[in-house]
């Protein structure tokens, strides 16, 4: 080998040397620095023309692992995901306050009964009807509180979603534009590994959003797909877009780049932040509401039907009753069993009285004859029954009973065949004296029958949308209110399979008149209302408003209620006795401290009411109490579970990202290493040099 070949091998020994010292500097100086990925050198032999002339550096490369970083991302996203459904659930928790302690929402319904069973004690004693009263509006008023506070908190993962949404895309240019940055590095033969750690923690970011696959392009940069397949950065960024509707769930959807029209399609996400926000908003959050609602509307209702069973002493001169969203024929039609209408004076006489037959349609008045009624004349042949100047009207789905003035309005079932539609009395039914009022419609037992009229307006929209179980959109359908009158007609128009639902379940009317709707074997599917403009009749209600569609409107109802004003400026006006319909004539009916009906409001803790499927609660009858409990536990789980599925998923992600580290990482004492060797390796080539050197003028001096 000549004295030139030994110089040119040595130089690029120490050119090799030089580069390893340099990639070992980087490497010590970002030990620290989360996500630096640390370099290597690669150095090949340098071999011109079958001979060997010293070491060629071919490029740097970052020690990433591919497997590492895929299952890092994987547990980072899923950890991300379990973290945000757990902190919100603990929040929503929260709300609800502790159950083993008295101020817990469920704790406040013992305080209402317990109440009212001391106002049973002493029924005239003006404090002890206040306190019930106040235990009441306690209870309701922290209900609409946990109400709000839960809408809150689904409007807080719809603004965190959208920022989210924003970050992504934000995230997707970045990544994009630094694969222009490698891939010139590269092409020019210079470091590119700086860029690629910075992409790489722009891909860590965007991880923990969603999931997200890597793949790396032959010219230097990655591509971004999602789980689809759906090339999201690589080739241009795309644009990601969040599709929010109010009481629906959210979509996702992406405009790939390229392209003269490019059309947004539904992006589909698995796991991520992202992810868990969806499912807080679509699913989580509007089923503790939905439990929410019917828990309190189902002991408002027991609440109402005791006291309906009541009346104040002395009567009130007016009941007016509650909107029933239907016209006068049917909310009429359909009651079996016997009730009575009284009109009493001040002192608790019966004055006029008219026993009411619904199976046979008839009125007796003061024990006499029986006369016919026709449900469609109803007010107006109850008003000639009561004689004047007693009144019955009806309008606006609101029936009104009036008494002449001194005398008050007081109404009882017959005690062996009680009146009855789905499955409450007369009074109850119409609302003629609750105690709990709602400014919505909460009841969708609405009685009727798949042969009744629907009376929605012929040609009105309403659009549905259909969502898997985790609140993935599936389709959204345009449903047209059949000019065919009934029921079923509705139903059929409802569940048809081409513009209805009828590819994922079916709606269908239970024996109450309660409309709901059941997801064919393994669908899971949901569905919510994306826009309503059906109307009953002339200023009724929608098909979505009376029949509850949808999660969102049977939320709502928790935070609707309250004691009735008048009761509530007067506690006087509670109805603590009954009216005595065995009463001798001249004898009076309602007595002052009769309490009669006190021990009924007392007992409606332990009263069987029938529950419908609520979030994951399934349809059920049983106490208000016991399905107190059942909701406690069911929120419990719900948090507890999420709070564990995130404890396992961070333990995951940190053992991942501890492993990705432990390969990918700068280490110390190797680098201390590497720096050593390429020192020695550096002092070993210059040695070299020296020597040809010395040869050289050893050489020079001998031809001189």
């Amino acid at each position: 080998m000549s004295l030139s070949s030994i110089m040119n091998s040595a130089q690029t020994g120490l050119m090799a040397a030089q580069t390893g010292l340099r990639v070992v500097s980087d490497n010590i100086a970002n030990v620290n620095t989360p996500g630096y990925v640390r370099k290597q050198v690669i150095q090949e032999a340098l071999v011109p023309a079958g001979m060997s002339a010293g070491v060629n550096i071919t490029g740097i490369r970052r020690a990433a692992d591919a497997f590492l970083q895929k299952a890092a991302m994987g547990a980072t996203a899923d950890a991300a995901q379990a973290g945000a459904v757990s902190d919100m659930l603990d929040r929503a928790q929260a709300l609800f306050g502790d159950p083993s302690e008295d101020s817990g929402f469920f704790n406040a319904l013992d305080k209402v009964f317990s109440a009212f069973s001391a106002a049973s004690d002493d029924p005239a004693s003006s404090l002890r009807r206040s306190q019930a009263l106040d235990s009441l509006s306690t209870f309701f008023s922290d209900s609409n509180r946990i109400s709000d506070s839960l809408r809150d908190l689904t409007t807080e993962a719809d603004t965190r979603i959208t920022s989210d949404v924003s970050q992504v895309n934000d995230l997707l240019q970045r990544i994009d534009d630094l694969n222009g940055d490698i891939a010139r590095a590269k092409s020019a033969g210079l470091d590119s590994a700086g860029s690629e750690n910075v992409q790489s923690a722009l891909v860590n970011d965007l991880s923990k959003l969603m999931n997200v696959k890597v793949g790396e392009l032959p010219q230097g940069g990655v591509v971004i797909r999602n789980n689809d397949g759906l090339a999201l950065s690589g080739q241009g960024a795309a644009k990601i877009t969040y599709v929010r509707q109010p009481g629906s769930p959210g979509d996702i959807t992406v405009t790939l780049p390229g392209g003269a029209n490019p059309q947004p399609i539904r992006l589909k996400i698995a796991s991520g932040e992202i992810k868990g926000l969806l499912d807080l908003r679509d699913v989580q959050l509007p089923g503790i509401g939905e439990q929410l609602g019917e828990f309190v509307t189902q002991t408002a209702n027991a609440v109402n039907k005791a006291h309906n069973a009541g009346s104040a002493v002395p009567a009130p001169n007016v009941l007016n009753g509650r909107n029933t969203g239907l016209d006068l024929t049917s909310a009429v039609s359909g009651f079996t069993g016997k009730t009575t209408v009284a009109l009493v004076d001040a002192s608790g006489v019966i004055q006029q009285r008219v026993d009411i037959d619904f199976d046979a349609q008839t009125f007796s008045v003061n024990g006499g004859a029986a006369s016919g009624y026709s449900p469609a004349t109803f007010d107006t042949d109850l008003s000639a029954a009561l004689g004047a100047p007693g009144s019955a009207t009806f309008s606006g789905g609101v029936l009104t009973l009036s008494a002449p003035a001194g005398q008050g309005v007081s109404i009882a079932d017959d005690p062996t065949t009680p009146s009855s539609k789905a499955g409450k009395g007369f009074s109850q039914y119409m609302g003629l004296n609750d105690l709990v009022t709602s400014g919505a419609l909460p009841y969708y037992e609405t009685g009727l029958t798949a042969a009744d009229p629907h009376g929605f307006n012929p040609g009105d929209n309403l659009v549905l949308r259909i969502s898997d179980a985790s609140g993935a959109r599936l389709r959204d359908v345009t449903i047209q209110m059949p000019v065919a009158a009934t029921m079923q007609d509705l139903l059929n128009a409802l569940n048809a399979p081409a513009g209805g639902v009828g590819l994922y379940g079916q709606f269908g009317l239970d024996a109450n008149g309660a409309m709901s709707f059941t997801p064919s074997t393994g669908t899971g599917a949901m569905v919510s209302v994306v826009s309503d403009a059906t109307q009953r009749g002339a200023g009724g209600p929608s098909v979505s408003a009376l029949f509850g569609i949808g999660a969102a409107v049977r939320a709502a109802r928790a935070g609707s209620f309250s004691v009735r004003a008048d009761i509530a400026a007067s506690p006087g006006n509670l109805s603590l006795a009954s009216l005595n319909l065995s009463a001798t004539a001249g004898t009076p009916a309602l007595a002052v401290g009769d309490p009669t009906n006190a021990f009924k409001l007392a007992a409606v803790g332990d009263a069987i009411t029938r529950f419908g499927a609520a979030g994951s609660l399934g349809a059920t009858t049983a106490t208000v109490s016991s399905y107190a409990a059942a909701l406690a536990g069911a929120i419990g789980r719900a948090a507890a579970g999420a709070d564990q599925q995130k404890t396992s998923a961070e333990a995951v992600s940190t053992e991942a990202t501890n492993r990705r580290s432990a390969a990918e990482g700068v280490n110390l004492d190797e680098e201390l290493v590497s720096m050593t060797t390429y020192q020695q390796a550096f002092n070993a080539s210059a040695r070299l040099i020296s020597a040809a050197k010395d040869m050289y003028d050893a050489l020079l001096a001998i031809a001189n």
